[in-house]
């Protein structure tokens, strides 16, 4: 009688772990070198090949172990503290421990943008909750920069810290921090015009804000990038934790958000009660003042979207190769073959115009084409690969069928994060808007846009890329920025991907029998070249 144990084994992959996420990724190694990081190659894959090991359990624990609030202390004390499962904390760890927070600003040499967007890609494949108080406190730094040099000095270097220093001390006894945000209000939402905290100078840069944050973004932080209203008008601050003093600044914490996904971080409603703030920017520009932090916070939810992807495609591809059903592998079903494909060309598609994206980023303070290039692709970007990640997500889930359902095999938690890149730093409505603005008021943007798609030499393209601009009204931005974004991502598959995996794109989502759903590529396309291009190769094999 066949027992319960070898039942188990028949027809069941080998578990997928222990190989190394960044070599199994042709499309991100390929992009690490082409994008001017190949320096970072031997870095990556050590990291690549460390994140499936213990973190993988990591990841698990700390989304199965969300954060809890403590109000108070044993004595009555208000506290506002935020307790996390100490694997929550490992993340983070090795997250901060290998510059994940701070390799764009501390490696004084090309492709710091790109070898720091790979190591972000990677980490994301196993656990994206913890990389929201790492996005932002990269993304902080260029905006003190811009804004307020003399908060620059003072707090980038625990900024870029490669210790994390965990628990609510004063900035001078901490080896490193945290930033977080605190921009929406509950009567506003994404207009944060709308928002009615207040800011009252009391002398120099300081200011005492009173007022609510229906949410804010990691509240265990050291500190943040708050919006409020001061007397010229909407501005920005930066508010401490706790004060140089050691008292705990006004900065309530009222509760924690039960959320969709993201459920490892923290995100909560605040109540700021004459909290202390320093004046970051001029007075009413707080808006364009945080919009250097959440251009790069934007550039993280397509690195965070293109991660979820290739996360689903490695279990997809990997399970596919491995179970037999109707007396076949799945991979070897044709069907079966057209959906995976169409989920490896999705995942391709996401990681280049992500990596080519954090070249421009490299580039943008010196190159005023590449930096029109970053303003107009972030957006379009941000809307389209965001937007794709769920469905993508879904499909790949159901590769697995009933087993892609359960908890254990990673995808659900993929499925309900993918969703959140395209809520934060703009809705689908707000980033598509924005682009809309970018192309009257930037005209320099279309043409750097227009450049780049040229570079495959595909009238189609091009063709494509003027018809939508052309057609710019508000009600019908999504489809421009959706062939914006097609356009764009179909120009780099052809340069830069072997020949059948841009021949098939460009058919699947141009072509004139493109279909509306994965698994309808046409007749002809080279499903199984491109399948093993992204196929993960564990150990055993």
């Amino acid at each position: 009688m066949a027992t319960r144990s070898s039942l188990g084994a028949a027809n069941q992959p080998p578990p997928l772990g222990g190989h190394d996420l960044f070599a199994s990724n042709r499309p991100l190694a390929e992009a690490l070198e082409r994008e001017g990081a190949g320096w970072a190659a031997e870095r990556c894959s050590a990291f690549g090949s460390l994140l499936t090991g213990e973190p993988l359990e990591w990841g698990r624990l700390a989304n199965e172990h969300p954060p809890q609030l403590r109000s108070y202390d044993r004595f009555g004390e208000r506290i506002d503290e935020v307790e996390f499962h100490p694997a929550w904390h490992e993340l983070m760890r090795l997250s901060v421990g290998h510059g994940l927070q701070a390799l764009s600003w501390t490696e004084p040499r090309e492709g710091a943008h790109v070898a720091r967007a790979a190591l972000f890609m990677l980490s994301g494949q196993v656990e994206a909750g913890h990389e929201c108080p790492i996005s932002m406190t990269h993304a902080a730094v260029p905006a003190l920069r811009v804004a307020a040099p003399a908060l620059a000095a003072e707090w980038e270097p625990l900024l870029t810290s490669s210790h994390y220093d965990f628990g609510l001390r004063p900035a001078a006894r901490k080896r490193g921090v945290l930033c977080g945000m605190a921009m929406t209000e509950r009567q506003g939402g994404s207009d944060v015009r709308a928002n009615i905290t207040t800011a009252r100078p009391v002398g120099g840069d300081e200011y005492v804000l009173d007022g609510h944050k229906w949410f804010c973004s990691a509240p265990m932080s050291d500190l943040f990038l708050v919006l409020a209203q001061a007397p010229a008008g909407l501005t920005c601050f930066l508010l401490p934790r706790v004060l140089p003093d050691g008292t705990r600044n006004g900065f309530r914490i009222q509760r924690l958000k039960d959320k969709l996904g993201d459920r490892s971080n923290a995100s909560g409603e605040i109540e700021l009660d004459a909290a202390r703030a320093q004046l970051v920017g001029e007075e009413g520009r707080g808006v364009r003042t945080i919009v250097e932090m959440v251009v790069h916070t934007r550039l993280d939810c397509v690195l965070g979207s293109a991660a979820g992807m290739r996360q689903a495609v490695e279990q997809a591809t990997h399970h596919a190769a491995h179970r037999l059903a109707f007396g076949r592998l799945l991979v070897d079903q044709p069907l079966m073959r057209n959906v995976l494909a169409d989920l490896c060309l999705e995942s391709e598609a996401a990681t280049v115009t992500a990596m080519r994206l954090a070249r421009a980023y490299d580039r943008r303070a010196y190159d005023p084409a590449e930096a029109a290039f970053a303003r107009i692709a972030t957006a379009i970007a941000k809307y389209w690969i965001c937007k794709r990640g769920p469905g993508h997500a879904a499909e790949a889930l159901e590769c697995l069928g009933g087993g892609g359902f359960v908890e254990e095999s990673g995808l659900p938690r993929v499925y309900r994060q993918q969703p959140l890149q395209s809520i934060w730093e703009g809705s689908g409505n707000v980033v598509c808007l924005d682009v809309l603005r970018a192309l009257e008021r930037e005209p320099e943007s279309a043409e750097a846009l227009l450049a780049e798609i040229a570079l495959a030499g595909d009238e189609r393209l091009t063709g494509l890329a003027r018809e939508a601009l052309a057609g710019g009204e508000e009600s019908s931005a999504r489809l421009v920025v959706e062939r914006l974004a097609l356009a764009l991502q179909a120009s780099l598959l052809i340069r830069h991907a072997p020949a059948e995996v841009g021949e098939a794109f460009a058919a699947a989502r141009l072509g004139r029998d493109a279909g509306l759903a994965y698994g309808t590529l046409p007749p002809g396309s080279a499903f199984d070249s491109i399948i093993e291009r992204h196929r993960p190769m564990t150990n055993s094999e």
